[in-house]
C-alpha cells in the first residue's frame, strides 16, 4: 500500500515542479519561494487551528493535528532548515536550466538516499532494486552527456552546481523524514515544518532581495505560485502517509518519488519547447526501467 502512495506522490510532484518552473520563469526567486511557503502554510493552518480549539473534529482522521511540546518542534524546526536549503538551490538552479536536465539530476537523489538507509537504517536491496538503483546512477552519466550538447558543462556550471546541492540536501531531509515518521505524527510534522519555513524566510527576503530588488530580476505576480504550493502540499502529505507505513523502506519511497521526472519532461518537451529531447529522452527511459524494476522488488 504504501508504494502505491509513493506513486501518487511522484506524479503530484511532478506537476508541482512543472509550476514552479513556469513560476520561475523571468521572476525573482526569493518572493516566489516565500509565497510558497506563505501558501504552503496557510493550508495547513486551518487543520492546527481546528486540532487546537475542537479537536473532536478531526480526532481519529488523517488531518488531526496532534498538541506536542517543546521536545518535538525542536525537531521540527530542524526539518524546515534542512528543506528550505534544498529549496533555495533548487529554486535557483532551475530557474536557469531547461527541466529536462533538472527532472533527470533530481531523479539520481535517491542513490544518495539509499547509501543513508543502509548505513541509518539497515536497509538491504535485492536484485531487482539494485538494478533499479544501477539505471538510475548510469542515466546520470547519459544526462551529462546530452548537456553538453547544449553548451551545459556539468563540472563548471554553477546552475548544475546549485542542482546538486539541492539534490544532496533533499536526500539528508528524506533520511530525516524516515527519522521524524518513526517517532512522530506526519500532520504535525508537515503542518508546522511549513509555518516554521515562513518565519526563516521572512528574514532572508528582506535581507538578501528586498534591498536588491530593483537592481535584479523584478517580481511578477503569478497564479502558478499558488498551485506550487498546492501540489507540493498534496505531495508531502502523501509522501509522509506512506513513510508512516512500519514497513515503507525510505530508499524506495525515494526513488518512486523521482518518477515525478516523467511529468516534468512531458511539460519541458510540450511546452517550454526544450531541445535536444531523443536523447534525453534515453536517459528518460531507463529512470522509467529502473523503476519497473524498484516496483517489482519491492512487490
Amino acid at each position: 500500500m504504501w508504494l502505491l502512495f509513493a506513486f501518487l506522490s511522484a506524479v503530484l510532484l511532478g506537476f508541482y515542479d512543472v509550476f514552479k518552473k513556469h513560476s520561475l520563469k523571468e521572476n525573482a526567486v526569493l518572493p516566489v519561494l516565500f509565497l510558497n511557503t506563505l501558501f504552503s502554510s496557510l493550508i495547513f493552518l486551518p487543520f492546527i487551528g481546528l486540532s487546537a480549539i475542537a479537536p473532536s473534529i478531526l480526532e481519529g482522521t488523517l488531518f488531526h493535528v496532534p498538541l506536542v511540546g517543546w521536545d518535538v518542534h525542536k525537531f521540527i524546526i530542524i526539518k524546515s532548515f534542512i528543506v528550505l536549503s534544498s529549496w533555495i538551490f533548487g529554486y535557483f538552479g532551475m530557474k536557469h536550466l531547461p527541466l529536462t536536465i533538472v527532472g533527470p539530476i533530481n531523479a539520481t537523489r535517491p542513490v544518495m538516499v539509499l547509501v543513508g538507509a543502509m548505513l541509518l537504517f539497515g536497509e538491504r536491496l535485492n536484485l531487482y532494486q539494485w538494478v533499479g538503483v544501477m539505471l538510475a546512477i548510469l542515466s546520470f552519466f547519459m544526462l551529462s552527456r546530452s548537456g553538453k550538447k547544449e553548451g551545459i558543462d556539468f563540472a563548471h556550471n554553477k546552475w548544475i552546481f546549485f542542482i546538486v546541492m539541492a539534490a544532496i540536501t533533499g536526500a539528508i531531509s528524506g533520511l530525516y523524514d524516515k527519522f521524524l515518521m518513526r517517532q512522530f505524527n506526519p500532520m504535525v510534522v508537515q503542518s508546522w515544518y511549513n509555518v516554521y519555513q515562513v518565519f526563516i524566510m521572512c528574514p532572508i527576503l528582506a535581507l538578501l532581495w528586498w534591498p536588491k530588488r530593483k537592481e535584479t530580476t523584478p517580481f511578477r505576480w503569478d497564479w502558478a505560485i499558488l498551485l506550487i504550493s498546492i501540489f507540493l502540499s498534496a505531495a508531502d502529505f502523501v509522501y509522509f502517509y506512506a513513510l508512516s507505513f512500519d514497513d515503507s523502506m525510505i530508499s524506495i519511497v525515494s526513488m518512486v518519488r523521482r518518477g515525478s521526472v516523467v511529468v516534468s519532461f512531458l511539460f519541458g518537451a510540450m511546452f517550454f519547447r526544450e531541445k535536444n529531447l531523443k536523447s534525453k529522452a534515453v536517459d528518460l527511459i531507463l529512470v522509467l526501467i529502473g523503476m519497473i524494476f524498484l516496483y517489482l522488488g519491492s512487490k
